[in-house]
């Protein structure tokens, strides 16, 4: 049976794979947009996932664990965030922003999932909760920015 920690461990190094396809789906969405708009949004929604992995990685550090490397071994088949395959075969701004919506409705639940560990603790509570909190925000810009289109 596993300990706490590496349960913990295990819940946040899924997370931080989550991260890493986020952070690498929302480059490859940068590079296929002329929009300027568009492309500083995915750049700095990116750099963000950038930055929540590096928290993760801290947090699952301080529990003792091996934080993860890569994103998820499977690839885009197990991309719970975006379909870079179906997006970028349309080559379409509005897909992009669909599924950028899609896969940021999909992290939200990931976090929540998380979250509803009973045990965690509070330091973990609240980096899990603030990057939530900021995803579900750029929900709404997301929404915005398709709603220009």
């Amino acid at each position: 049976m596993k300990s706490y920690t590496e349960e913990v461990g295990n819940k946040l190094n899924d997370l931080l794979e989550k991260n890493y396809d986020a952070e690498k789906g929302y480059k490859k969405a940068a590079e296929h947009t002329q929009n300027t708009a568009l492309k500083n949004f995915f750049n700095r929604k990116a750099a963000e996932r950038y930055n929540f992995g590096h928290e993760l990685k801290s947090e699952i550090q301080n529990f003792g664990e091996t934080p993860k490397k890569g994103g998820s071994a499977t690839g885009a088949a197990h991309r719970t965030w975006m379909d870079v395959k179906a997006v970028f075969s349309a080559d379409n701004e509005e897909s992009m922003l669909e599924e950028a919506i899609r896969g940021e409705k999909a992290s939200v639940e990931e976090y929540n999932d998380v979250l509803n560990e009973t045990g965690l603790p509070p330091t973990t509570r609240d980096l899990v909760l603030k990057q939530k909190n900021t995803i579900t925000q750029e929900l709404n810009t997301i929404k915005r920015l398709e709603d220009l289109k």
